[in-house]
Formats: structure tokens, sequence, C-alpha cells
């Protein structure tokens, strides 16, 4: 599903919202406050996206390892999703915007589930963008588990398991590949997020806070995107010939 900008100006932006606690605790505040900030930073950005060309923006919420977080911590991280998802609904069928859940949903308590769905139904027809959220997600426990579903005398391509790997964490299909990944708080990994669908996406890393997060950033973002010669691999045009044998050039 790899494409090249100049093939479509509706990009895939992957957000990795990163730095709510510390945020939090630069001020002295407890980091669930910092989450709560953070939530404006949400609605900040999915108002800013379309504007910007951006057809697909997926946000990491919550990771598989973030389990591993104080339980009130993760409690309230579970109902500002709540709170977020009711208050945002009306919002987002008004608009236009389709959101949808990937990750799993197994560990979910009930009436999280049942809040995703009636959002995902609600919002189901919407055009002007798709914003999934990463639940319960992790990009090495899903492509171990799409590889677990492929039959041994099964022909597969790149294309194939791709699909199959949409199908493993998003029962509303796949989504093109990630163009650009955006990672707030000054940290520089990808924390297992869309680890296949990132294999040629462009990475920027801002030390801006989450909550601080706004329209502004992810404009500058976008301009470092579009300022990137995407190559995937080939070589340029204006690079010339290939080397004669016995000659060496490195491509990246």
């Amino acid at each position: 599903m790899q494409r090249t900008f100049e093939a479509s100006n509706k990009l895939h932006v992957g957000i990795i919202m990163d730095g709510n606690g510390r945020w939090a605790q630069q001020r002295g505040l407890p980091r669930v406050a910092g989450h709560k900030v953070g939530v404006e930073a949400v609605r900040r950005v999915v108002e800013a996206a379309p504007k910007h060309d951006i057809g697909t923006l997926t946000l990491y919420a919550f990771s598989s390892d973030n389990w591993k977080r104080p339980a009130p911590e993760v409690s309230a991280l579970f109902r500002l999703l709540l709170v977020y998802l009711n208050r945002e609904t009306r919002r987002c069928v008004e608009n236009g915007v389709r959101l949808s859940a990937i990750g799993r949903r197994d560990r979910l308590t009930p009436n999280v589930r049942t809040a995703l769905e009636r959002t995902e139904a609600a919002t189901a027809t919407g055009s002007q963008l798709h914003v999934r959220i990463a639940l319960d997600y992790s990009g090495r426990d899903a492509i171990l588990e799409a590889a677990t579903r492929l039959r041994a005398d099964e022909s597969v391509t790149r294309e194939s398991f791709a699909q199959e790997l949409g199908r493993v964490m998003n029962p509303n299909g796949d989504a093109p590949d990630v163009d650009l990944v955006i990672r707030s708080g000054g940290e520089q990994r990808l924390s297992d997020f869309l680890l296949w669908e990132c294999a040629y996406a462009e990475l920027h890393f801002t030390r801006r806070m989450w909550p601080d997060f706004g329209d502004a950033d992810l404009a500058e973002a976008l301009e470092f995107f579009r300022g990137r010669e995407r190559r995937f691999g080939a070589v340029h045009a204006a690079a010339g010939p290939m080397p004669e044998s016995g000659e060496s050039r490195l491509v990246a």
C-alpha cells in the first residue's frame, strides 16, 4: 500500500502523543491533569488536520505496554476517553470525521467497548477525515497475530499481508501506509507504533509537550515533511547513471 506524496495529497499522519505526565509534573500537578489538557490538544489537531490535506490521522492513545502504569492513572485515562467520545461524537458527525479504534478490545471494559462501537457506527460515513485511535495497541503483537493467521500453503505478498494486518486490529479494514510520524515530548523512538505501516514514514520529533501542541506545531511538522525527498529505496533521476561494475555507491 506504498504511495508517494505526488500520487495523493491526502496524507496519513501518525502522532505519538507524548509528554502529558511530564507537562503536569513540571507545573506541580498530578499526571492526570496533563492527560486532561492533552484531550484539548487532540481536539485542536483533529480540527486542523483537514486543512493540511490529512486524510487519515492515527493517534497513539494507549499502548499495550501502558497497562504497566499505576492502576489509578490507567483508570483516569479511560474515563477521559469516555468523556471524549461522549462529547465529540456529534462534532465528528457534523464535520465529516470518521472515528475508529485500532488495537485489542478484549481487555477493555464493556462500557468502553460500547462507547467505541457507538461512536464508530455514528461516524461511519464521515469522508473528510478518518481519525484512528490506537488503544491497547502493539505493532509487534499485530504483526505476530497476522502471521499466525497465514496458512502454510498460502502465497503471501506485502499487499496481502498488509490487508491481513489491517484486519487483525481494525475490524473496519486497513489504512494507507503512514507518510509522517510526529512524536511530541522530546523522545525519539517509535515505541511499537505501526511498525509495518511506518516502514518508509518520515519521522518528526518535537520537544513540545503534547498538552501545548497545536495547529502551528502540526504545520511545522508538515513543512518538514514536504521538504523531504521520498525515494522509497530508489535513486532520484538527477543522481545520474548506475555505477559501472566494480564501483559502489551507497543509496539512502
